[in-house]
Parts: structure tokens; sequence; C-alpha cells
């Protein structure tokens, strides 16, 4: 048997290694890791056969201009680490001078997080407006046995984390649809928030926006403040839909007549929908159970896939 040749080795310990399905987020990003690693074989596999190891320079696995980039991790600074439920935290993370993510609404970005080992990735909507200057917010929920929440849970003020996208996101046009019925599970809340303020910041903008948050328990609704001050404008509803919650006389009673306990189901969707002032178009984000569930009870309502759009 032959050994390999030191150059052959040398090229081998150069070639990239193939994502393993754990790093790919599923959010259909374009490009998706899978075409960055596609891109930087051929680019590999080009300059082996020319014998020029220069060819490989340009393969940037972190970008260090600070700007975030579909292709390049780059590394943002925690600036403040917020509780926000016993699972959920808020993070704050530093843009350098006064420059802003420029994200379309809805849109997510990618994390990467190393665990043991493991090269874990996935997608998150940042929550902060799409032009916020100098930092950018992220809801994330910690599941005990979740790789990435692993990862998460040891961050603190000023440790660097990794970033990519923007990617998808909602093509959002002001008084396009009469009325938008966002249903969001738990942090599936996160890409409503900018398009709700998107639309409260603009006074030309009259879409009515229904939003229904379902959440297990009245305290795991999180950035109440925020939605109560949402639910302050004339064109915007908030119900809430409270899984593990018995009965309602506990909770304050401005929450009482918009909330519901139970589950998001087929009758209450008919109820929810004939409460629109117009027939809405439908946005979901949630587990993929939820979204399937949503997106059965609304043709079971009468709205067809061509009037939703899942996150």
């Amino acid at each position: 048997l032959q050994t390999m040749s030191g150059n052959e080795h040398d090229w081998l310990a150069l070639k990239p290694q193939e994502p393993s399905p754990s790093q790919c987020c599923g959010s259909g990003c374009k490009p998706c890791i899978y075409d960055v690693y596609e891109k930087e074989l051929a680019q590999w596999e080009r300059a082996k056969a020319n014998g020029d190891k220069s060819l490989l320079m340009e393969k940037k696995e972190q970008s260090n201009n600070s700007e975030l980039n579909p292709d390049t991790f780059t590394a943002f600074s925690i600036s403040s680490v917020e509780q926000l439920t016993e699972d959920t935290y808020q993070y704050r993370f530093e843009l350098p001078g006064n420059s802003s993510l420029r994200l379309g609404l809805g849109q997510h970005i990618v994390l990467r997080g190393v665990v043991n080992g493991l090269e874990v990735q996935r997608a998150y909507t940042p929550i902060s407006p799409g032009n916020a200057e100098g930092y950018f917010e992220v809801l994330m929920k910690c599941y005990e046995a979740g790789l990435m929440s692993q990862y998460i849970k040891t961050w603190k003020k000023g440790d660097m984390v990794f970033w990519r996208g923007p990617f998808g996101g909602f093509p959002y046009q002001p008084n396009k649809h009469g009325e938008l019925l966002m249903l969001a599970s738990g942090t599936g809340l996160a890409p409503m928030l900018p398009i709700l303020q998107a639309i409260t910041d603009d006074e030309e903008d009259e879409t009515f926006v229904t939003l229904v948050g379902c959440f297990r328990t009245f305290d795991k609704i999180y950035l109440k403040p925020l939605l109560q001050d949402l639910a302050r404008y004339w064109n915007i509803r908030i119900f809430y839909v409270l899984s593990q919650e018995m009965s309602l006389e506990k909770l304050p009673w401005s929450y009482q007549e918009n909330t519901y306990t139970g589950h998001l189901n087929e009758d209450l969707m008919k109820t929810v929908i004939n409460s629109c002032r117009r027939k809405p178009f439908v946005l979901i984000c949630g587990s993929s159970t939820f979204n399937e569930d949503m997106s059965r009870y609304l043709k079971a309502v009468g709205i067809e896939e061509d009037s939703c759009f899942v996150f």
C-alpha cells in the first residue's frame, strides 16, 4: 500500500469539511451552508488541480469587517443578557459605530455554535427594529436537551458570537393587505414584532392587524409591556391563547377579555377569522407541528395557501 505523499496529505488537510445535518438550520437560506460548501469545494479542487494553494486564500471562514454577510460568519459582542421567563432570554449584540443590520421585515440570521466539538447552526429572527442603530436584539428559548441551548447558556456579557445572514423574510408592503392575521407560538412572536413596529411607525399604513399569541401560561408571555403598547394602536388587536391556564380569573383584568384558555383549534380559529374586519392575509410562526396545524385549520375555514406565509 503506497503511503500518501506529504503533498497529498497537505491538500487533504485543506479540503473543506462537508457540513453535518446539524449544521443546516433548515430554513431555506440562500446561500445555504451546503451552497457555501459546494463553492469552497469547487475552489479547493481548482487550486489542487493547479497545484496552487494561493487560490484558497480568498476562503474566509470568518470575516473581520464586522458587517453581517450571508456567506461568512461575523463575530458580534454580547452587550447585555436579560432573562424574560424561566427559559427565555433576550440578548443584545453590539454593532460597530452606529451601524444597523438593515434587515428586511421578519428576516432571520443564522447562529453558529460549537458544543462538545460538534458544530450546530440555528436560525433566529432579531426582534429589534431593522433600522436600530448600534445594536440588535434576539429572543432565545433554551431547551433542556437542546445542543444550541447548551452553548447559549454559557454566554455572558462581552462574549463574541458568530452570525451570518440575513435570509428569508416576508416581503411586507404597507396597505397591501387589508388585514394581517399573525399566528405565533412562543418565540414565533419574534418575526411578527418588526412587522408590527413598521406598521405602527408609519402613519400612512392603515393595515389592520390581529395577533394571536399562543403560550403555555400567562407567565410565559414574552415582552408584555411592548405588546401592551402595540395593542393601544387603533389598528392592532392582540389575543392570547394559554394552553395550561385553567381559568382567566387570576389574570389581570386588562387581559381577561382578550385571552382564551386551551389550544388554538379549528373552532377558535373560526371565531378569530369571523372577528377580523377584512379577509386576512395570514402569517404563521411556531414549531413545525404548530405551523401544520394552523395551515390545516385555516384551510378548513376557507383560507387558502396563497393567503398565508409561514416563517
